[in-house]
């Protein structure tokens, strides 16, 4: 079991790495590929548009087929189509590299998340669940600041050194990984739209979807650009700014390990409550801070917030009902995905036509209002961990 919790724990962590790889790289590569900063949020969007767009399918399509090949064979795609970004000349190159590894990706995670409950007994799920999340956290606590050190040498290194280690997954995949395939029953089932319905056609599903989607857009529109905004405001260089996103990743790794602490001590609705009203206090002091340790200080307890909330928000979600579980958690994958894309996309444009990042936090916080406004009204911080009827049906 350590070995298998040790593969979805550096799968998840090189993917996680690679989302936003590219973030603390825009300062450098608007000024190689001579772009506008409304075209550069779509440099951080093109991975996680690949990935809206066919986690829908992927993890629905992948019940019918063997887990271990389906992982083994998005690892090595993920690998090359990253190690493809450090031979970009352009942005439309970028554009597509980026594209193609958010794909990847998309065959991939999920089935980390399918095989856990498969290949673990129930009594170690919840652990190895909890250790596996925590390879996301350290991606950023980590990942990103040594993709940021790597690129002070050369901006392709970070590409090349991620797709290295992806490679070096995937034959971890290979040899460690046992085979999954599916029972007959499994491969006979109903079209992968009609799996959704149950969510589609539930006030309260819809709502709380609604919710993550906000607070997914509002937290990646901010993130997309703190490298920009510190490079550009407080003067920071690439390795600079690396070292300042490795603190940052810690306050996300805090509140992943003290998440369940506080919701037990506060209950779910306060630590909602009172994260995201914090959380949207920072993003509108954020743009006046006078220093970068003030900056990185206030941003910190963002990252907290994050911490604890998304691993909270994601339980929500696959507690509307316990029998679709996977069809939950690919819809929530592609939302925060789609939330990324349009968030880095509508970040970039604002960034650009108000010339700073204070009409950034602004918006991120408008996006965090609504979110906790939408998962209030949905009911479901109230809701027991069952399915209601609505959903049941």
């Amino acid at each position: 079991m350590g070995k298998l919790t040790a593969l979805f724990f550096l799968i998840l962590f090189v993917i996680g790495t690679d989302t936003f790889l590219i973030s603390p790289l825009i300062p450098t590569l608007q000024e190689l590929f001579h772009i506008s900063t409304e075209y550069a949020g779509w440099m951080v969007g093109a991975y996680a548009l690949g990935y809206a767009v066919f986690a829908l399918i992927a993890g629905p399509l992948s019940d019918g087929w063997d887990r271990k090949k389906v992982m083994l064979a998005g690892m090595v795609c993920f690998s090359v189509s990253t190690m493809l970004c450090g031979f970009a000349t352009g942005f439309w190159s970028m554009f597509l590299f980026r594209f193609l590894a958010g794909v990847s990706a998309a065959f991939t995670a999920p089935q980390v998340w399918a095989a856990i409950p498969a290949l673990f007994p129930a009594p170690k799920i919840a652990k190895a669940s909890g250790i596996v999340m925590a390879g996301l956290a350290s991606s950023q606590a980590f990942g990103i600041p040594i993709g940021s050190l790597l690129a002070a040498t050369h901006w392709s290194f970070p590409f090349f050194a991620i797709g290295a280690c992806s490679l070096s997954v995937a034959l971890f995949i290979y040899f460690a990984m046992p085979e999954m395939k599916p029972n007959q029953d499994q491969i006979n089932r109903i079209s992968i739209f009609r799996r959704y319905t149950p969510l589609l056609t539930s006030r309260m599903a819809r709502r709380a979807f609604l919710a993550h989607f906000l607070f997914q857009c509002g937290f990646f529109a901010a993130f997309s650009f703190i490298g920009k905004w510190m490079t550009e405001r407080y003067y920071l260089s690439v390795d600079q700014v690396g070292y300042a996103m490795f603190f940052l990743g810690l306050g996300n790794m805090v509140g992943s390990v003290c998440g369940a602490y506080v919701i037990k001590k506060l209950n779910r609705f306060n630590t909602l409550f009172a994260g995201f009203l914090v959380s949207i206090a920072c993003f509108i002091v954020l743009p006046h801070l006078p220093s970068v340790s003030a900056f990185a200080g206030v941003y910190i307890l963002i990252f907290v917030n994050m911490g604890i909330a998304f691993p909270m928000i994601l339980g929500l979600l696959n507690s509307l009902n316990p029998t679709i579980r996977g069809t939950i958690s690919s819809l929530a994958n592609s939302i925060m995905y789609a939330a990324t894309t349009l968030g880095s996309w509508i970040a970039g444009m604002i960034y650009g036509a108000f010339n700073g990042f204070s009409a950034v936090g602004v918006f991120a916080a408008i996006c965090f209002a609504g979110s906790l406004l939408s998962f209030v009204l949905s009911g479901i911080l109230s809701a027991p961990s069952k399915p209601t009827k609505e959903l049941a049906s």
